[in-house]
């Protein structure tokens, strides 16, 4: 988010436009580059449009430059804990790591931190700007290793939750790969024989004046616009979900009201996914903080830090404020009606007998069984509605073909 922030500085008052996750870190953030001003106002503002270009180029750049595979930073992020945990000053470690690891866009990240550090830049200020390739809980776990002077257990840490992460992540590919290998291969022969089977019976309908049926009219529609427009077609599709992946990254307003309608009940599991998924994170990386001895409140802000659904975001913001108001965590969750009552006296059992932690834990525990259950049984929940696309295809065909045909025998017969 963009937060327009009023500063007065001998006298003179004057604005800046800063990029944070709430108004405090815009109003820290200003305050660093400005030590001697008074902040007397913030305003949540839009993204400069010189922002939205900048980042349009960092997303190009970033295509060109490739996706960072998850088991490289994994192994990096190791490799780190273990040399500090030995007692290896971290900008010599940095430096080891950067001239053994292969990939060259870790090798160029973590030249640069150990650069910015040796510079006098702290670690986590050093990576934040990298938070895309990182992820948040790259960046609270920095902070959380800074903050308890235990950097190698919080990176052991760090590392833990982003295996956690891949493992689920592979589970799931592996999960849909085998339904979308059959709906590809059937999508492919529907558009051959489109463009190869019907064309061949176009030629017989048009010397019969006779009117078609639906489905052969929709089949040879098909065929004009794939034969005539289709590489136009592809091209169109994929310029349309680049724009809408782009305006979803880039513009919260959109980016809410499709997180929001990801998690509604009527998407058929992606909602269950999206929200076990991020409740899991969620509870997993405050329970870790809960445990390192870091205050409730801060580690609930590092914790929302890394959910990327804003809907879901929007209301775990809201904790922290109750607690302000004298909830306690329990009721605190009790309000954002995402925690089942279950749950709830879960939490409330832990705040009561100083166990907070292991509940936490428990409370992880629950979501990532969940989530292992959808996953593991995913292929059964989608046959239904692979079965019925197929079907759906198949009779298309089938009507489109063969119902003129029984109206042409019929007439010759007659």
């Amino acid at each position: 988010m963009y937060y327009k922030i009023t500063l007065v500085s001998k006298g003179k008052k004057s604005e800046a436009v800063v990029e944070a996750s709430n108004k405090r870190e815009a109003a820290l953030k200003v305050k660093r580059m400005h030590p001697t001003a008074n902040i007397v106002g913030s305003k949540e503002v839009s993204a400069p449009v010189e922002e939205v270009f900048a980042k349009f180029g960092k997303d190009f750049s970033r295509l060109k430059k490739g996706k960072i595979p998850i088991e490289n930073k994994i192994s990096t992020i190791r490799q780190i804990a273990v040399m500090t945990d030995a007692g290896i000053a971290i900008h010599d470690t940095l430096e080891d790591v950067a001239e053994n690891v292969e990939n060259k866009r870790l090798k160029e990240i973590y030249t640069t931190l150990g650069a910015d550090i040796n510079a006098g830049k702290s670690m986590s200020d050093a990576i934040e700007k990298y938070k895309d390739e990182f992820g948040q809980v790259a960046i609270a776990m920095t902070r959380l290793g800074e903050s308890t002077g235990n950097f190698p257990e919080s990176y052991h840490k760090l590392a833990d939750i982003l295996e956690n992460i891949r493992d689920n992540v592979a589970k799931f590919k592996k999960a849909i790969r085998s339904p979308l290998i059959t709906l590809t291969a059937m999508a492919i022969a529907f558009t051959i024989l489109i463009m190869v089977v019907v064309p061949k019976f176009k030629d017989i309908f048009a010397k019969f004046n006779a009117e078609l049926p639906v489905p052969t009219q929709i089949l040879l529609s098909l065929e004009h616009y794939l034969s005539n427009y289709g590489l136009y077609i592809l091209i169109g599709i994929i310029v349309f979900v680049y724009v809408v992946i782009f305006i979803y990254k880039n513009n919260k307003d959109f980016k809410y009201k499709v997180d929001k309608l990801l998690v509604h009940p009527k998407f058929y599991l992606i909602n269950k996914a999206i929200f076990l998924s991020t409740m899991h994170k969620y509870t997993l990386v405050f329970g870790e903080l809960v445990r390192s001895g870091i205050p409730v409140s801060e580690a609930l802000e590092t914790a929302v830090g890394m959910v990327d659904n804003s809907y879901i975001k929007a209301k775990l913001l809201t904790v922290n404020a109750n607690i302000g108001r004298g909830l306690s965590l329990a009721e605190s969750f009790d309000q954002t009606e995402l925690f089942e009552n279950m749950l709830l006296q879960m939490i409330k059992a832990g705040e009561a007998s100083g166990q907070l932690d292991a509940m936490l834990d428990k409370v992880t525990n629950y979501y990532d069984m969940r989530f292992q259950d959808l996953i593991d049984n995913l292929s059964s929940y989608i046959e239904p509605i692979m079965m019925f696309f197929i079907a759906g295809l198949v009779l298309l065909m089938a009507l489109g073909i063969f119902m003129p045909m029984w109206d042409l025998g019929s007439a010759v017969g007659g």
